[in-house]
């Protein structure tokens, strides 16, 4: 009896803590629009930290590369872009990595954080977390 209890409990607490995890896919919404821009797929990888790779673009611009970029993703596709990288779970969010913006080219500190489990809140900043901007992304079902 203890046992299946225990084992209900384990189970219980799985779902949980997946529930509340940002692994999945999300649709990104474009800050100008309002409309659907993409959907980035967060995954945690190797060293256990977490990194979103777009998977698919919803726009008419489905071949968009990264002219502004530099280094190794200048000129390259943005879909299959690994667009923010090296998130560590920090309490109730994760921090530490970086997030590209492959509009402009440019890189920011960022931080995610769950709203709930089908909404996500990334904040990309320069400096101190004040100086910044916060998308919802929202989790694709």
């Amino acid at each position: 009896m203890k046992k299946s209890i225990l084992g209900s409990l384990l189970i219980l607490l799985s779902a949980f803590t997946l529930a509340q995890s940002p692994i999945g896919t999300w649709k990104t919404i474009d800050d100008e629009t309002g409309k659907a821009k993409s959907h980035v797929k967060i995954s945690e990888n190797k060293d256990g930290n977490l990194e979103g790779v777009v998977s698919e673009i919803l726009t008419v611009h489905k071949d968009a590369k990264c002219t502004k970029c530099s280094g190794a993703k200048k000129d390259q596709p943005i879909q299959g872009m690994t667009i923010f990288w090296d998130m560590k779970k920090d309490g109730s969010e994760w921090s530490g990595g970086k997030i590209l913006d492959p509009n402009s080219g440019k890189e920011y500190k960022c931080i995610l954080r769950l709203k709930d489990k089908d909404t996500l809140e990334i904040r990309g900043f320069v400096g101190i977390s004040l100086l910044g901007r916060t998308q919802t992304w929202h989790r694709v079902k």
